[in-house]
């Protein structure tokens, strides 16, 4: 958490804007830590070199929040998966 203070405010405007979205959305990978960090690291790294959040990610967070899981697999595919099994049946 120190790193995300030591951003400049606009990243951690738009990295709290990301972390709510991605509670919504809830990507199943989001437990491993791995995106946010790399996240945090692809934030320092625009920070240092003097961009602007919105120089990096485009005008819109939440295109960008799906661009980042777009091939992870959310809670609601598990869910999705779940009801779609037919009683009395195991999945394999």
């Amino acid at each position: 958490m120190a790193r995300v203070k030591a951003l400049p405010p606009d990243y951690r405007i738009v990295y709290q804007e990301v972390q709510r979205y991605f509670i919504k959305v809830g990507p199943v990978d989001l437990t491993d830590g791995t995106l946010l960090s790399g996240l945090v690291d692809f934030f320092e790294e625009g920070a240092t070199a003097g961009k602007g959040v919105l120089e990096l990610i485009g005008d819109d967070v939440a295109a960008f929040c799906d661009d980042l899981i777009k091939d992870s697999r959310t809670y609601a595919d598990v869910y999705q998966e779940s009801i779609s099994v037919k009683p009395g049946t195991a999945e394999k």
